[in-house]
């Protein structure tokens, strides 16, 4: 269940608001007037998701290559690799 904070909570007790945050991986959302405005979470958490979205997307972009045919096989990769450090 998410958890949901009035926007004044943020004024009020933002000391609670931070410890939850710290304490639970999760975002804690923010309302104003009722609607959703904010998303709040500890930079643990954020560098975590935002990390995940940078290896899906990199993850994505190989199984395209892959499709396209545009990768080659490990082995020759790795061959040219081990060529290029010994110059």
């Amino acid at each position: 269940m998410p958890t949901i904070r009035p926007s004044a909570d943020l004024r009020n007790k933002y000391h609670e608001i931070s410890e939850f945050c710290h304490q639970y991986p999760e975002p804690v959302f923010i309302t104003k007037n009722g609607q959703g405005d904010l998303a709040v979470m500890s930079i643990e958490t954020y560098e975590m998701l935002t990390g995940k979205k940078e290896l899906y997307n990199l993850l994505d972009e190989g199984l395209k290559a892959r499709d396209a045919a545009q990768v080659e096989p490990a082995n020759e990769v790795i061959a040219d690799i081990r060529k290029s450090l010994k110059k």
